[in-house]
């Protein structure tokens, strides 16, 4: 009897081996991870709950913290489509890329385009990836000053100002600049250009002079963008994929795509004021005014306006 049991376990183990030993021998699936960061509209300051059609620095940190605290995650290719915004925010977005660099592999992928700040988010990637078609480039800062007197006048608006300080009012559009003021306002578009191309240098490994040139404002192709230095290489968001691959040093990947946030409550409810004071009987001038008075100071800005 005890002869017979040891014969039927035995039977079960090489039962149970001829099972388990092919399984252990198969080949492992992926478990290494490559997230896709969608990146697109314009840059500006705000939190990370709005609709997805504007990019700024707490979307971004949230995206990455997410990436970072995968452990599975490789890799990172941001897909980015924006004409660029305003300054602070494209300074800050443009450190927490830095920060990522340090411990994953960064590539971008331009869609259909990304000029002046949406390039200048870009430059710190370790590889940039274009179509031929692309429209890139715009390195340069654009600022202005609105002169909005005879519109008020027009009105029937008068506007007293009292300030503490001899360049306080200059911002506000009540009044034409002084060559000092237009000088003060040029002294510091030169500044934020020379930062400009100073970022633009280190990232792309290209000497201050040769950026100089390329800062014009205009916009590239994709294929003129590769051919000056300001992108590695031609093609798609699978081609991106596979730079990221070859950067992590990985030959396969689970591609993970994260998508944006939803529409808030707060987001919704800016969308739907803006929509009762349309209909609410306000004429274009009367928003076009409101605009006015709640953005009197001029920003210069990363931006391509068509």
């Amino acid at each position: 009897m005890k002869k017979k049991a040891i014969i039927i376990g035995l039977c079960v183990l090489a039962l149970l081996a001829a099972i388990l030993i092919p399984i252990a021998l198969l080949p492992r699936g992926a478990t290494d991870k490559i997230v896709v960061i969608p990146l697109t509209g314009s840059i500006t300051t705000g939190d990370s709950s709005s609709s997805g059609s504007t990019i700024t620095p707490g979307l971004v940190r949230d995206y990455l913290a997410r990436a970072e605290s995968d452990k599975a995650v490789k890799a990172i290719v941001f897909r980015i489509d924006s004409s660029g915004g305003q300054i602070e925010p494209c300074q800050e977005i443009l450190l927490e890329i830095e920060r990522a660099k340090e411990t994953k592999a960064i590539v971008v992928s331009i869609g259909g385009m990304a000029a002046s700040g949406g390039y200048y988010i870009s430059t710190q990637a370790h590889k940039i990836v274009a179509l031929p078609t692309t429209q890139t480039g715009a390195i340069g800062v654009i600022s202005s000053s609105m002169n909005v007197k005879g519109f008020l006048e027009k009105l029937g608006i008068e506007i007293e100002i009292f300030k503490g300080g001899k360049y306080k009012d200059m911002y506000w559009g009540l009044r034409e600049l002084t060559p000092e003021e237009e000088e003060i306002m040029q002294d510091m578009v030169d500044e934020y250009y020379e930062q400009f191309i100073g970022v633009v240098a280190e990232g792309r490994g290209l000497s201050e002079e040769a950026v100089r040139e390329l800062a014009t404002g205009q916009l590239y192709s994709g294929a003129r963008a590769k051919e000056l230095g300001l992108v590695d290489e031609l093609g798609d968001l699978k081609t991106a994929i596979d730079v990221a691959l070859q950067l992590a040093g990985i030959e396969t990947a689970i591609v993970e795509y994260y998508k944006p946030p939803r529409l808030t409550l707060w987001s919704l409810l800016g969308l739907v004021d803006a929509v009762k004071a349309r209909i609410g009987g306000l004429s274009a001038e009367d928003m076009i005014l409101l605009e006015i008075l709640n953005h009197n100071y001029p920003q210069p800005l990363f931006l391509y306006q068509s």
